[in-house]
């Protein structure tokens, strides 16, 4: 028998009708699912909390609990928690005896609570904690026990703690043990305490700035192999790194224990310290009644070398032929001790009178970061440019004195003013010769300011400064000279000579921002001139801006100075304009 073949066919119309027909009711059931799915997960649902007994309204202020949650499991972690809420509080036999659903959004957790406790009584051995230990965190302490509020018993342990852990045992804990009822409202317990081998530091290591003078680690900051491993105080110690100026901190130091070591790892950036700074001003002179010119120029190089050491080359002129140069240079902690060297030469010539040229050299010694101790020697030499030597006022003089100090400096994290508090006292004694003749000379420089913040935007800055010399008589090139930017404003630069000065500046001061502020400016000043047999009072007023950019720091002071004899008057305002660069 003989078949024959026939071809099925099927049209392509209807087959792609059959596959679109497919997913129409594969996205429909889709979206259906997710309608209904949103529903469920979207409703909220509400928990209520009740006991054997009503509960106030403050108690459930205290507990802080929520009531709302998106989820069961939210809503049952939180029930979770009241229970251990409940036993902070002193209901330390509290337990959960139900959560039920009341509707189809509310659930009620109701609890037994029992007795509330409110103190504990915790015995302790002396050899552990100290009764001023246990004085701050309990107001009744005896030579057995002190008394805690159960409320405050977890923030008591924690910092209990932390002094043993402070001590140099970082794996040190404590529990309290054999908990008893004295009676309806106190407990009893003693204090246990599981102590290890106390850990010293045995290694430093220095991440991201390996080429960091260590002797800043060892004298500024504090922190040296041998020194016992204190958490907290290791984590503060470097934080005073980043007040050098010259050095970031990246995170908080970090240990690696091991049985019988501690390395401790330090990480540093290296930062741009060098500071170059000049000053630009122009006032109107009374005789000529022209503008004139001055201002000054400051160069600041800070451990460039990697060993913390600084130059500063400092030069003033102002347009009527005074000029002023300067260089320091400091190197600390020489051979790696707590003594540091620092060498200074001024230069100061007065037009056609005289020129004065001073030089020192000190020996310091620091205390602690914030405070150093210095002594050294140093000696003037000025001579009379005059045609005629104008006796008992400008003479050609030797001084050589002995010079001994102190200083002590507080910083703050602030960009524009980070100098807090800086205390400094310097006295000179010594002779000085002249036309044959030794005389004995005795100097005191003094200054204090200080940075008083009213809140983050707002802040009160005082400081105050003064010289004295000592001596039988008096030349004009030997006197103190001040008056300008960096003393009393609204005056000339080292305009004014004295025997005793004595300057105050006040400024308040209100940030608008992180790039910009303001300032008033309200110095006052007395001075007397031994040689003029002189004594006068000055003050000066004005405003002062400061800018961030990209630069460096711009700042613009505006001041008028009045002398006792002197009225007001607007052409004696002094505009000066500064930008600081770092580098």
């Amino acid at each position: 028998m003989k078949y024959e073949k026939r071809p099925v066919c099927v049209s392509f119309t209807e087959h792609k009708r059959a596959i679109l027909k497919y997913f129409f009711y594969l996205i429909l059931y889709l979206n259906i699912y997710t309608i209904f799915s949103d529903g469920l997960h979207s409703q909220i649902l509400y928990l209520n909390i009740s006991a054997e007994k009503e509960l106030s309204e403050g108690l459930k202020d205290t507990l802080n609990f929520r009531s709302e949650f998106p989820n069961l499991k939210l809503l049952q972690s939180e029930t979770d928690s009241l229970s251990v809420k409940f036993q902070k509080l002193g209901f330390i036999e509290s337990r959960l005896q139900e959560l039920r659903q009341q509707n189809d959004s509310v659930f009620e957790a109701r609890f037994e609570l029992g007795n509330r406790w409110r103190e504990i009584q915790i015995r302790y051995s002396a050899e552990n904690f100290s009764k001023t230990e246990l004085k701050r965190v309990s107001e009744e302490v005896t030579d057995e026990f002190f008394l805690l509020e159960l409320s405050k018993v977890e923030t008591a342990m924690k910092y209990l703690n932390s002094i043993l852990v402070n001590r140099g045992d970082p794996f040190a804990r404590i529990q309290l043990s054999a908990v008893e009822k004295i009676d309806s409202k106190r407990l009893s317990a003693e204090l246990s305490t599981f102590q290890n081998k106390k850990r010293t530091i045995d290694r430093i290591v220095i991440k991201g700035y390996e080429k960091f003078p260590a002797s800043f680690l060892k004298y500024y900051s504090d922190i040296r192999p041998g020194k016992t491993f204190e958490r907290e105080k290791v984590i503060e110690q470097n934080e005073l790194l980043n007040n050098l100026g010259f050095v970031r901190t990246l995170k908080p130091p970090e240990a690696l224990f091991r049985k019988d070591s501690t390395a401790l790892y330090l990480y540093l950036e290296k930062r741009n310290n060098n500071l170059f700074d000049g000053i630009l001003g122009f006032a109107t002179n009374e005789e000529t009644n022209r503008i004139e010119f001055n201002g000054y120029l400051n160069l600041e190089l800070n451990n460039n070398l990697n060993y913390g050491e600084q130059l500063l080359i400092n030069f003033k002129a102002d347009g009527r032929e005074q000029q002023n140069f300067r260089v320091r240079t400091r190197l600390p902690y020489l051979f790696k001790s707590p003594f540091g060297v620092s060498l200074e030469l001024r230069i100061f010539k007065r037009d056609s009178t005289f020129s004065t040229t001073d030089q020192q050299a000190k020996l310091d010694y620091q205390l602690s970061p914030k405070s150093n101790l210095y002594a050294g020697y140093k000696s003037y030499e000025s001579s009379n440019l005059l045609d005629e030597v104008l006796v008992g006022v400008v003479e050609d003089y030797e001084s050589r004195y002995l010079l001994a100090g102190a200083s002590f400096t507080t910083l703050q994290a602030q960009p524009f003013f980070p100098v807090k508090t800086l205390v400094t006292l310097d006295t000179e004694i010594g002779n000085r010769e002249s036309s044959g003749v030794s005389e004995a000379q005795f100097r005191i420089l003094g200054r204090l300011s200080h940075i008083f913040n009213l809140n983050d935007r707002n802040s009160i800055y005082l400081n105050t400064e003064g010289s004295v010399l000592s001596s039988d008589t008096y030349l004009v090139n030997e006197l103190f000279r001040f008056g300008g930017i960096n003393s009393i404003r609204g005056f000339d630069e080292n305009s004014i000579d004295a025997s005793l000065f004595t300057v105050l500046n006040t400024e308040y001061r209100f940030l608008f921002g992180p790039t910009t502020f303001i300032h008033s400016i309200i110095d006052f000043a007395y001075f007397e001139n031994q040689v003029l047999d002189l004594k006068e009072e000055l003050y000066s007023f004005g405003i002062g801006l400061g800018l961030q950019t990209e630069a460096g720091v711009f700042r613009l002071n505006i001041a008028n100075g009045i002398s006792d004899d002197q009225n007001f008057k607007f052409s004696n305002t002094k505009i000066h304009l500064s930008l600081s660069s770092r580098f």
